[in-house]
């Protein structure tokens, strides 16, 4: 099989890996506890804007750069506008692989309490307890991340259609199922109704509040995938006939789906079993406490609960892998365009991921960290690849890119000041309110120390040093990479 010249099997086969990447945990544990603290209704209108003023025209661009470049974001970027720019692309590519690390201990936390409820159980007013302990060990984070990253592995290891398609034709149908049981449960519980109001009816004040427009973005951003990477990736095994702008959509609106279910099956059961001022604790308990210490409290109190609790964290464990092969996948790209072959890159990658993963499965402030800082890095992966455009020129990146002789259902105009104007607006907007709130809510007191988890000094810091490095080192990847010498 050559390494080079991988595709897709079928347009099923590239819409399921792309909702696959898209569908993650953040999906079904931060959404539904963003929409409840933000409006509900308008959240969700916010949110959906956003699907078109960030999101999808993203997805868009990194599945042209992907197809037109036949190269991951480590030469992607660089190959299009020149090797000068090949950095930004390489930031957008370890950006994720830094999210890699850690992301493959939450798969791991999945997994774990899968099979725990499914076996011995958390016994009732343990699960505080059993989560500290579970956070604390230092054995079994590692060993479940480590299973996360071989199941990960071998699932790539098999090629591009035996692998990542064959797998996210079983996950993502599964997964779907799973949420849809999941919803169709809690709306049967008592008092569901008013929730679905809540979720549903729009209060239209909200809608002018920032607060809610800028959280209706940041979830946009996180969720969907677009500007990781991953999309780039998938967009070299295209074949040149396949067109991708139904896909693109496609793939956004399977995001949405998917959290919208899941916030339907958390947020009833949540208001449904807990007092109000209860379930406003769990919902403000972050993404791991609801998770892992109140919903298994809350699931212990309606009939079957156990066996709804299974169901719900093996649909988290599905998303968790299912973004994680993507992850893999991509940083197992990187390798490939930097001249290794796809066996030596895998190999390469599930070690370095495992070495790099171990604070994070050993600490959960270090987790937390990283999740932060390269989290916002996404949004500067955004403006990234919309750099990319613009010096490309948006008019010609539509015309020659995205509206291909072979694409059925070209991008309309729209696509040109989504990315020339409202991207690096939306990119500044997110950077001077989220620095903002790292001011005066997340740590007004040490803001600016370099080794407070959530302050600009360790988002700068970590950023900063990660671009001084690949400005060092651009020559020689974009040597290695093929970049051109200039547009």
């Amino acid at each position: 099989m050559n390494q080079n010249n991988e595709q897709f099997a079928t347009r099923w086969g590239i819409l399921l890996a792309a909702i696959g990447m898209a569908v993650g945990t953040g999906n079904i544990w931060r959404f539904p506890r963003v929409a409840a603290a933000n409006g509900g209704g308008a959240f969700l209108i916010t949110w959906l804007v956003f699907m078109f003023a960030w999101s999808v025209p993203l997805v868009l661009a990194e599945f042209a750069l992907g197809k037109k470049t036949r190269r991951g974001p480590a030469g992607a970027i660089g190959h299009l506008i020149g090797a000068r720019y090949n950095w930004l692309g390489a930031f957008v590519g370890l950006c994720t692989c830094f999210i890699t690390f850690y992301y493959s201990v939450v798969a791991g936390w999945c997994i774990k309490y899968f099979f725990v409820t499914v076996t011995t159980g958390v016994a009732a007013g343990e699960h505080d307890a059993y989560w500290v302990n579970l956070t604390t060990s230092n054995f079994q984070p590692i060993l479940f991340h480590l299973l996360a990253l071989v199941a990960g592995c071998w699932i790539i290891s098999r090629g591009v259609v035996k692998g990542i398609e064959r797998t996210n034709r079983l996950l993502i149908p599964t997964l779907f199922i799973l949420l849809v049981v999941a919803a169709i449960r809690a709306v049967t519980l008592p008092d569901a109704i008013k929730c679905l109001g809540f979720l549903f009816t729009p209060e239209w004040s909200q809608l002018l509040s920032h607060k809610v427009w800028l959280e209706g973005l940041t979830q946009s951003a996180w969720s969907v995938g677009a500007a990781w990477g991953l999309v780039m990736t998938y967009g070299v095994y295209l074949k040149k006939k396949d067109d991708f702008v139904l896909t693109s959509y496609a793939t956004a609106f399977g995001d949405y789906s998917a959290s919208l279910l899941a916030g339907i099956a958390i947020l009833c059961t949540v208001f449904a079993v807990l007092p109000e001022v209860d379930a406003r604790a769990a919902l403000g308990a972050g993404n791991e406490g609801l998770t892992f210490i109140w919903l298994p409290q809350l699931f212990e109190q309606i009939p079957l609960g156990r066996f709804f609790l299974a169901l719900f964290f093996l649909a988290l464990s599905f998303a968790a892998m299912s973004s994680l092969i993507a992850m893999i996948e991509m940083a197992t790209r990187i390798g490939m365009d930097l001249g290794m072959d796809r066996s030596k890159a895998i190999g390469t990658v599930g070690v370095v991921a495992f070495l790099l993963g171990l604070p994070s499965a050993w600490k959960l402030g270090f987790f937390q960290n990283q999740d932060w800082v390269w989290g916002l890095g996404l949004m500067v992966s955004g403006f990234f690849i919309a750099i990319t455009v613009i010096k490309f020129g948006a008019d010609k990146f539509r015309d020659e890119l995205i509206n291909t002789p072979e694409e059925r259902r070209p991008m309309g105009r729209w696509f040109v000041p989504v990315m020339k104007y409202v991207i690096p607006l939306e990119f500044l907007a997110l950077m001077v309110w989220w620095f903002y709130r790292m001011i005066t809510e997340l740590d007004p007191e040490g803001w600016w120390h370099p080794f407070h988890a959530f302050s600009i000094g360790t988002t700068l810091l970590q950023w900063g040093v990660l671009i001084g490095a690949l400005l060092i080192l651009n020559r020689w990847w974009a040597n290695r990479v093929g970049a051109s010498e200039g547009q």
